[in-house]
């Protein structure tokens, strides 16, 4: 019987320690191992660059709760991308991605990796159609994000890992947003699924980290190659920190989701609001494929104010505990101006996010007093 998700959260990969005993995964503070003899590598480890126990732990337990076979853990959320796209890429080669893509990963692509001959398409991710139809000859890779950043979009898993199998290509979710609590990218056909561990699964705002999980021995492979020789790798100390965060996240999750579908539920009647962005919506375009893929919603809601952009941006400097911050998926919660803020990346381009737009990332707090927070600064 397969243990549940809380309960790998807690012990896959994190056995006590065999010498002293902790029930807690040590931070292992070593940048080098002692060999016995030349090539005698103590249970595999030489340099902690390319390995390091505490590192190898966090590494099991995401690949437990994503039911993937191989993970790698990087530095950060955008390392970890860097290192799938090279894994995955050369150049002349193309990728498709979301139409409103994360900022950094538009960054990334754009203004780094077009450089050296990779070339792109933004799609609306949730037309399957339309992907079939930029699929090039040279495309290598269906980049998806869902739901996306920052206007909550969805795309279905399933058809695009039936779609990617049928042209050859290689289907990367980014599941930040939903967390593996949430939605299991490679049970519904994914090859990679991509983490800003920054995010949910480290879930206090104090440790910055990304990850990448795969079920494809010969690609986790690739990824590992990269990751020793670019050296974007977690101190031991960023990984005992995820791993810490990683055993509340069932728990956590619950909480984000119950608050954000009462943030919801407050936005839509309030007379500034226009349009309210969140999967969990009936309205919402892709809400039939969200409830199919997702257990629940998520914690992150988008909203457009009726009176434009110095109006949105009036809402991010009047709250209290909202705090005006980039990130997300932490325990506090945060309000941003997408447009100034995480995705000013995408300013001129076909990604350009609405002016009047401003992102929660909810916490979890009291509900009642994040809504009189939030419903104080519309006014």
């Amino acid at each position: 019987m397969t243990d549940g998700f809380a309960t790998r959260a807690i012990h896959a990969g994190q056995e006590p320690d065999p010498n002293t005993g902790s029930v807690i995964t040590p931070i292992h503070a070593t940048s080098t191992y002692a060999q016995d003899g030349v090539g005698g590598l103590r249970q595999g480890y030489e340099y902690s660059r390319t390995g390091n126990p505490t590192r190898t732990a966090l590494e099991e337990v995401l690949a437990a709760l994503e039911n993937g076979q191989h993970a790698r853990a990087f530095a950060s959320g955008m390392a970890a991308t860097d290192a799938i796209l090279r894994a995955t890429m050369r150049p002349g080669d193309h990728l498709i991605i979301p139409d409103d893509a994360y900022g950094g990963t538009f960054r990334l692509i754009d203004k780094v990796l077009a450089g050296w001959g990779i070339e792109y398409t933004p799609v609306r991710l949730s037309d399957v159609d339309a992907v079939r139809s930029a699929i090039r000859p040279n495309t290598k890779v269906l980049w998806v994000e869902t739901p996306t950043n920052p206007l909550l979009g969805i795309a279905d898993i399933a058809a695009l890992a039936q779609l990617s199998h049928d042209t050859g290509t290689t289907l990367v979710v980014d599941n930040t947003f939903a967390s593996p609590y949430l939605q299991q990218p490679l049970e519904l056909g994914a090859k990679v699924v991509l983490h800003s561990t920054t995010k949910y699964l480290g879930g206090h705002s104090d440790v910055v980290g990304g990850a990448m999980i795969t079920s494809d021995e010969q690609l986790a492979s690739d990824v590992a190659f990269l990751q020793n020789s670019a050296g974007a790798v977690p101190g031991p100390f960023d990984a005992f920190l995820t791993m810490r965060g990683l055993k509340t996240l069932g728990v956590r999750m619950d909480r984000h989701c119950a608050n954000a579908e009462r943030i919801v539920a407050a936005l839509q009647s309030h007379p500034k609001v226009g349009r309210v962005y969140y999967p969990g919506l009936e309205s919402h375009p892709g809400h039939e494929v969200a409830a199919k893929q997702m257990n629940q919603f998520g914690g992150m809601v988008s909203f457009t104010h009726v009176d434009g952009e110095q109006a949105a941006l009036e809402v991010c400097s009047r709250t209290r505990l909202f705090t005006l911050a980039e990130s997300l998926g932490g325990i506090e919660s945060l309000v941003e101006h997408p447009g100034k803020m995480t995705h000013a990346s995408t300013a001129g381009s076909l990604l350009q996010v609405p002016s009047e737009l401003v992102r929660l990332s909810v916490g979890i707090e009291e509900v009642d007093d994040l809504l009189d927070d939030l419903l104080s600064a519309l006014g």
